[in-house]
């Protein structure tokens, strides 16, 4: 673990393509949250551009003066985010303690450095992660809001309670630990179709990465108006599913008959979710439960060896 008794230098690494407006809405944020962090640590920025033409750089290059430790800027163009996901490991290795990560269409409170590397020093842990809440623009259908739709697949669990998983979307890890496992990074096979971030945590938990959870370390993602869409939200679903199953497959978390035994469980409760909550006189959430039903069709789509491509 590294020394918490002096400043910690974080690096907060981002992935970015074709979102240069998101990507400052983003840095604008972080900027916010280095600055509350104030004297506990000292913060730079590595933007990873996978754009064909690197245009991610003049973002960078508007932001270098506003972090303590400046801007880095890697191009990798591969069109797999796992390549640009270790470009971002490796630039950040150059100098940080802990390595933040988020994506270009997130943004993150004021306190969102602050309560992981509090979580960190609390537990003693080796990373630490939030959870990822999704926002939809004004104007999106009700539903959306009315709805689950902003927690499907939401990790969730009580601060400071030790954790199974991770994402990349909300997550810190030391660097020290990185360093001392270097075998263990974002596998590119995943880089097309998704899931690399839960490969990569499922397997730094089995080589004995401590992680735990920062309930006040949310981040929010802001989707865009072609999003707002139930074909878009059934299709993410499916997604979903099928990323759940390849993952864990990978990991070796889970057989290809356990998660099919696990589907008609799954699908019950789908569809039982109507019906319950019209005994309640609640609405129904009849496209919520589409949306369940399409997650685990995903499911087993990646239990039977499908694996869906998800740029």
């Amino acid at each position: 673990m590294t020394d918490l008794s002096a400043p910690t230098a974080i690096a907060v690494s981002v992935c970015t393509h074709r979102r240069n407006d998101e990507l400052r809405r983003l840095l604008d944020s972080v900027v916010v949250a280095a600055e509350e962090l104030g004297r506990r640590g000292r913060v730079g920025v590595v933007v990873v551009d996978d754009n064909d033409d690197g245009r991610a750089r003049v973002v960078a290059d508007e932001y270098t003066d506003r972090f303590e430790l400046g801007v880095r800027y890697r191009h990798t163009a591969a069109r797999n985010i796992s390549v640009a996901r270790n470009a971002g490991l490796e630039a950040s290795l150059e100098f940080a303690d802990r390595i933040a990560m988020t994506d270009d269409d997130c943004v993150v409170p004021p306190g969102w450095l602050t309560e992981h590397l509090t979580m960190a020093e609390r537990h003693g842990a080796d990373a630490t992660t939030g959870s990822m809440v999704l926002t939809f623009p004004p104007g999106s259908p009700s539903w959306l809001d009315d709805e689950p739709f902003g927690t499907l697949g939401l990790l969730t669990q009580s601060d400071g309670e030790r954790v199974p998983r991770c994402g990349t979307n909300n997550s810190t890890i030391d660097a020290m630990w990185l360093r001392d496992h270097p075998d263990i990074r974002f596998d590119p096979e995943l880089g097309r179709i998704g899931g690399e971030d839960m490969v990569f945590y499922r397997t730094a938990m089995q080589a004995g990465l401590h992680a735990r959870f920062a309930a006040d370390a949310p981040v929010f993602e802001q989707e865009p108006p072609d999003r707002a869409t139930l074909r878009y939200q059934l299709s993410r679903a499916v997604w979903m599913g099928n990323t759940e199953a390849v993952t864990n497959l990978r990991a070796g978390d889970a057989t290809r008959g356990r998660h099919v035994l696990r589907s008609p469980n799954r699908l019950r409760q789908a569809l039982w979710r109507p019906a319950r909550r019209h005994l309640d006189r609640q609405p129904p959430h009849a496209r919520y439960c589409l949306a369940q039903v399409a997650q685990t069709w995903g499911l087993l789509l990646g239990a039977f060896g499908h694996e869906l491509d998800h740029r």
